[in-house]
């Protein structure tokens, strides 16, 4: 087992003054979601001002009983978890599996599980045990070899095939990025990581300019030669696995990805293609973000908000709602508050006392940063739509549930922290 020390010296992040008095209830890494859900309840009230029902007084009332729920975790030490990760781990996967029997159908998708009233979403459970059976396998070794890597691939593999065939791109996204960030923090060699995402561009290539891969695959047997012990085999195998990966991509193109999928793909670069179907989520989205101009409408007054030009624009388009009525220095408010949340969060993982507790804050982080970056981005049209929430301001109470777990878990790691230094 190596220290969490030998770990996180290894990765530079900005040393930050340390506020050792800092209460438990009023710490920033609690508030700034709290403030969140605020926000987003005042904009939920807006879009769906004019509908029969209103989900905002449920989005704070969730807000509120998920601060509880971080409160009291953030008093269970994290090594208490370790006892119930492999039986946790194992229901989420069973309930993924239900809901392909008895699962509840929405928007074209089969992602939600229905005890009585009360409907959840597995996948968003499988975010949290994932990312807890991931720390609790990569603190136990550094990964050196490739053989190292094979536990934790199998760990995400098996709740990332459940969740991708449900359909659902943008958890399956979430969790690749969380695996690839845990592995880089257990000290992983960067250009491992390089080579599986350039993965991706190879596929990109294959399609926009074949010729690109005469340079863009050596350039990953380099990498590989670079990287690893057994240089020429690597090399060989690395320029083999993106050279399949070019040849396979215009079938799986075709035959794997489902229709919507290849319109979101494709719009997300011309909505204008579509304006009045797979477009028009995105065409809105941005005509109402560019009319709160500097200052927005002003809360509740957002014309296009109001009369819901955008469908379903509480969920995952929640932030073009926060920009026509709150403009552009509101829309910098909320992603300045997620950037400190973030910078927090960092910090946690870097003065954790435990290599799990590192870990998992780490992982954490990573499930944050990826679903704000991809959600904002989507909205305003950089990405193509996948269905990402934006955390604490998407309706949504079991991903809010989830999110403010994840919050008690980061602040226990932090009151042990403070305790260990005090000593």
């Amino acid at each position: 087992m190596f220290e969490s020390v030998s770990i996180l010296k290894k990765r530079k992040f900005i040393n930050f003054q340390r506020n050792k008095n800092i209460h438990i209830f009023t710490s920033p890494i609690i508030i700034i979601p709290l403030v969140l859900v605020l926000i987003s309840s005042l904009l939920i009230f807006s879009i769906q001002k004019q509908s029969i029902y209103n989900d905002s007084f449920k989005h704070i009332v969730s807000g509120f009983i998920g601060y509880l729920i971080a409160i009291m975790i953030s008093y269970i030490p994290l090594e208490k978890f370790k006892k119930i990760i492999v039986p946790f781990y194992f229901l989420s996967l069973l309930s993924l599996i239900l809901i392909y029997f008895i699962g509840i159908s929405n928007y074209g998708a089969q992602r939600w599980l229905g005890i009585g009233f009360f409907t959840f979403q597995p996948s968003e459970i499988a975010k949290l045990t994932t990312v807890l059976s991931l720390a609790a396998v990569l603190e136990k070794k550094t990964i050196c070899s490739l053989r190292d890597v094979l536990n934790p691939l199998i760990i995400v593999l098996l709740p990332w095939i459940l969740i991708y065939k449900q359909p659902d791109l943008g958890t399956s996204l979430v969790l690749i990025f969380c695996f690839l960030v845990m592995l880089y923090w257990a000290q992983m060699p960067i250009e491992w990581i390089l080579i599986f995402i350039g993965c991706l561009f190879t596929a990109l290539f294959s399609f926009a300019n074949y010729y690109i891969l005469f340079f863009w695959i050596p350039l990953m047997g380099f990498l590989a030669f670079k990287s690893f012990k057994a240089k020429i085999i690597a090399s060989f195998l690395a320029i083999i696995l993106h050279g399949l990966i070019a040849q396979i991509t215009p079938f799986l193109w075709e035959f794997v990805l489902k229709g919507y999928q290849k319109d979101r793909l494709i719009l997300f670069l011309d909505p204008g293609r579509d304006p009045l179907k797979g477009g028009y989520h995105l065409l809105q989205s941005k005509i109402g973000i560019g009319s709160g101009g500097l200052f927005g409408t002003g809360l509740l007054k957002g014309k296009l908000t109001n009369l819901q030009f955008i469908p379903e624009q509480h969920t995952d388009f929640i932030f073009s709602a926060a920009g026509e009525e709150m403009g552009f220095l509101g829309s910098i408010f909320i992603v300045s508050l997620f950037l400190i949340f973030i910078i927090l969060l960092l910090r946690i993982a870097k003065n954790a006392r435990t290599d799990f507790e590192s870990l998992l804050v780490i992982g954490i982080s990573s499930i944050f940063l990826f679903q704000i970056i991809i959600n904002i981005y989507m909205t305003i049209g950089l990405g193509p739509v996948t269905g990402i929430p934006l955390p604490f301001m998407s309706y949504g109470r079991t991903s809010l549930f989830v999110n403010f777990i994840f919050v008690g878990i980061a602040l226990s790691t932090f009151k042990r922290s403070i305790s260990l230094r005090k000593k």
